[in-house]
């Protein structure tokens, strides 16, 4: 691995980098010196100098009225790793205390639905994994389907494992599908709603929904059969429609 990848990779800008090997390469040298190696104005070199300094990887001494300054030995990088993994291990813990704060905060939200879009099969794997984690966490290992037979395919193409995994963390799940087809797979019931025939160019071709966990996820079809999801974060819409599916279910 090439040095400038190593130092990149270290935290340090193209043109830290640049001054750092300048100043390794040139031994203590004037900032005029080190600007004229790495090709680094003169204004920029002493900044980024400075900020060296604080790292630890950089120090200087005055001779004769004027200031020189010399690279650390290697080993120093090592050091400042050290310290780096310290701190970062710091706030790490002070995040985990906070934690509870920080979800008090994410979930009010000021109290506004947060709306995401997902495109594509990878898009729609993002969702149906969510359905996985989300609901396996849950106290109600269950989630709520419509099932539309224009889109179902599509869905399950995305993750065709998916029916394995959901019974392999034990969800259930309870289906209506919107037309014919579908079928069980386990930890599953199913009931089905006949739709209304089309009527001249009106294809009727519902969005397959998914009511899990506090969110409603939206699928569709765009022109070219790309699927294309949104995934509504809301309690009172999951409630609503959640309550609005078990009427149906029950009335079926």
């Amino acid at each position: 691995m090439q040095i400038q990848v190593i130092l990149k990779n270290f935290g340090l800008s193209e043109k830290e980098i640049s001054v750092y090997l300048a100043l390794i390469e040139l031994g203590s040298s004037s900032v005029r010196t080190i600007a004229e190696k790495a090709k680094v104005n003169r204004g920029t070199t002493y900044d980024i100098l400075k900020s060296l300094i604080n790292l630890g990887i950089v120090s200087y001494f005055n001779k004769k009225s004027k200031q020189y300054f010399v690279a650390e030995r290697p080993e120093t990088l090592l050091s400042v790793m050290d310290k780096k993994h310290e701190d970062l291990l710091e706030v790490r813990e002070e995040i985990e205390n906070s934690l509870p704060v920080f979800k008090t905060l994410f979930e009010k939200q000021g109290g506004k639905p947060e709306v995401k879009l997902y495109e594509g099969k990878i898009g729609i794997r993002h969702i149906l994994l969510d359905v996985l984690e989300s609901v396996e966490k849950a106290k109600d290992k269950t989630y709520y389907v419509y099932s539309s037979a224009t889109v179902r395919k599509n869905v399950y193409l995305a993750m065709k494992d998916f029916s394995k995994k959901r019974i392999r963390k034990k969800i259930k799940v309870k289906t209506i599908a919107l037309g014919e087809g579908g079928g069980l797979h386990g930890l599953d019931e199913r009931k089905w709603l006949q739709l209304p025939k089309s009527r001249g160019d009106e294809a009727l071709r519902p969005t397959y929904e998914i009511i899990y966990s506090g969110k409603v996820a939206h699928i569709s079809l765009d022109n070219a059969e790309n699927p294309t999801g949104i995934v509504i974060e809301n309690e009172e819409i999951y409630n609503t429609q959640k309550l609005i599916f078990k009427y149906n279910w029950k009335n079926l």
